[in-house]
């Protein structure tokens, strides 16, 4: 499994790469927590941090401040691999975020993932690039819209709501042509 997702931003690399430093922490601007489980991290953005975003258990296997930050799945998942977010410069005043996510599929993930998780991850990714766009840029041209595949498979894995409580969600991704579940 290979999924690549990216988004340009009209707004210096530096400056993106800083908002994507307080992924997990009480500064994070970017995590669409409202509509998804949060990002938890137990250190931290920092190598070997352990944690996860609802049933997505993983470490931080790889960091450098302002441009890169790779998560490794953690084993039994069904999903042996890696996720990351990496800040590519295009200029002074743009950039480009790229998410790609590798791995192999083993075990139940190898029919869940093609039918339901890749669709949840890329809306999730989405929401996270228009909180990027927002932050950085003070605007959001097109926000993203849930597929009604992704708004009945959210019926079937909601966020998980424990979870969120305690936090501050952060910004929201912009209206929904119906409300997300969950906190």
């Amino acid at each position: 499994m290979r999924n690549i997702q990216r988004r340009a931003i009209e707004a210096p690399a530096s400056e993106v790469g800083r908002l994507l430093d307080r992924l997990s922490t009480p500064q994070d601007r970017l995590w669409p927590a409202r509509s998804w489980s949060p990002l938890r991290l137990d250190a931290g953005l920092a190598v070997g941090s352990a944690g996860g975003h609802g049933r997505i258990r993983y470490e931080v296997s790889a960091y450098e401040p302002g441009t890169r930050v790779r998560f490794t799945f953690t084993p039994g998942l069904g999903l042996e691999g890696h996720h990351e977010f990496v800040v590519v410069p295009d200029g002074p005043a743009r950039c480009e975020v790229v998410h790609t996510a590798s791995g192999r599929l083993a075990g139940k993930m190898r029919l869940v993932w093609p039918l339901a998780i890749r669709w949840l991850h890329e809306a999730l990714l989405a929401d996270l690039f228009d909180n990027i766009e927002r932050e950085a840029t003070g605007h959001l041209v097109r926000p993203a819209r849930w597929s009604p595949w992704v708004r009945l498979l959210r019926r079937f894995f909601p966020p998980d709501s424990a979870s969120t409580s305690g936090r501050s969600p952060g910004p929201t991704s912009g209206p929904r042509d119906e409300p997300p579940t969950g906190p």
